[in-house]
């Protein structure tokens, strides 16, 4: 399994071929006579929302004003100086929970229990069929149910509560997926529409 289109085989180098299986194209290896499958990177993501100390309405109209969201600043590629959602690629022995707060913890300096994650969505981002895909699964919990103050990590140069209105005229500052993360766990959460801009 690779998540860029191998163009040699990981078990013993030889240089792949492209053969038909199960209605698609794939890499084979005709030495080892085996697939090299083609799979999506697993990553985990945590929304973090502050609603001032009110409690989450049970059904409103749109988000007030003194509502809040965490975001980090990235310092690694890709995309770097960007504001992002916490998260990023689960290791080989974590599930998405567990690897959502770790990441949390590293990014940006909040702990939370992994039991208080509430999933919010999974989704599918194909920016480049070649480069591959990545699986992430998100998130949500609400800032009272963490631990710690907002801080920097080693691939972060920021981190920090953005208010709603904020993160609504700042856009081009915020990933697109990570804007929709934004709007799916707000809706999760507290059952409010959010709309950032673009998709």
């Amino acid at each position: 399994m690779t998540k860029r289109r191998a163009s040699y085989c990981p078990y013993c180098g030889a240089e792949l071929v492209s053969r038909a299986f199960e209605g698609r194209d794939r890499r084979f290896c005709p030495d080892c006579e085996r697939f090299v499958f083609q799979n999506p990177m697993p990553g985990a993501h945590v929304v973090v929302t502050d609603g001032g100390g009110r409690s989450p309405p049970s059904s409103a109209a749109k988000p007030h004003d003194g509502d809040s969201v965490l975001l980090i600043e990235r310092a690694i590629e890709p995309d770097i100086g960007a504001w992002a959602v916490p998260g990023g690629i689960l290791e080989v022995d974590e599930s998405p929970r567990v690897g959502a707060a770790r990441e949390l913890e590293e990014e940006a300096g909040l702990s939370v229990d992994p039991a208080d994650l509430e999933l919010v969505r999974t989704a599918l981002d194909v920016d480049d069929p070649d480069d591959g895909s990545y699986l992430s699964v998100c998130f949500a919990v609400e800032r009272g149910d963490t631990r710690g103050t907002p801080r920097p990590g080693a691939e972060t140069s920021g981190a920090r509560f953005w208010s709603f209105a904020e993160l609504a005229a700042e856009t081009a500052k915020v990933r697109p997926r990570d804007r929709r993360r934004v709007e799916a766990a707000v809706e999760r959460l507290r059952g409010e529409t959010l709309a950032l801009g673009d998709r």
